[in-house]
């Protein structure tokens, strides 16, 4: 055999080796698609599931059933009592006063996943909120928001609106529509009461949607 034929055929075993050890390989070990706004959305889509389907555990005991808000939009916000960001609770406050009777709904999650900086105690952590900015919007209780323990609601977000949706740091901000559709969310550092927040929601207002249709 010559030298020429010797290479060919090593390089066609190796070829086959490759193929045959991909093709074990666990769906998670390969590269993840980049196929565009379609692929980044399959796997919420796939479900079925909205916002609507999902519950939390309340910060004074009971559930947050999001089904009680069906057919109102919601703003979702992973919150924390200790950070740099904290006084954004003002913002969500004012949002919560300015929309409520409009349909809107803000559910703070207050999480203690970025530097550690929300109280173990429920109770401290809601006395804080209630007393400091006067929070009367739905509070949950300490919940993980990112990784694979996050709560189910995160992870629905996260694959709803791709990776770079999922949050960075507290006070990370999603906007769910009259259907239970993720639709945009924001990082810490855009303000509650920022234009294009206020734009968005009063674009998802049931009101608003009923005058569109």
């Amino acid at each position: 055999m010559t030298i020429a034929r010797i290479l060919a055929a090593g390089i066609a075993v190796t070829a086959a080796a490759t193929i045959a050890a991909v093709a074990v390989l666990p769906a998670s070990a390969l590269p993840r698609s980049t196929g565009g706004e379609a692929s980044k959305h399959a796997t919420a889509e796939a479900t079925g599931m909205t916002a609507y389907d999902f519950s939390l555990p309340a910060i004074d005991g009971g559930t947050i059933d999001m089904a009680a808000w069906r057919g109102q939009p919601l703003l979702i916000v992973n919150t924390a009592s200790l950070c740099g960001f904290t006084r954004q609770y003002e913002g969500l406050v004012k949002l919560w006063q300015d929309y409520r009777d409009r349909g809107l709904v803000v559910v703070g999650v207050p999480s203690g996943d970025f530097g550690g900086q929300e109280y173990d105690e429920a109770g401290r952590t809601k006395e804080f909120c209630t007393v400091t900015y006067g929070v009367d919007f739905p509070l949950a209780e300490k919940q993980t928001v990112r990784g694979s323990e996050a709560h189910p609601l995160f992870r629905w977000l996260t694959a709803s609106l791709g990776e770079d949706a999922a949050p960075r740091w507290n006070f990370h901000k999603y906007l769910i529509d009259a259907q239970g559709r993720a639709v945009k969310s924001w990082p810490s550092r855009v303000e509650p009461t920022d234009r294009e927040i206020v734009s968005a929601i009063e674009a998802v207002l049931p009101q608003r949607q009923a005058r569109l249709n």
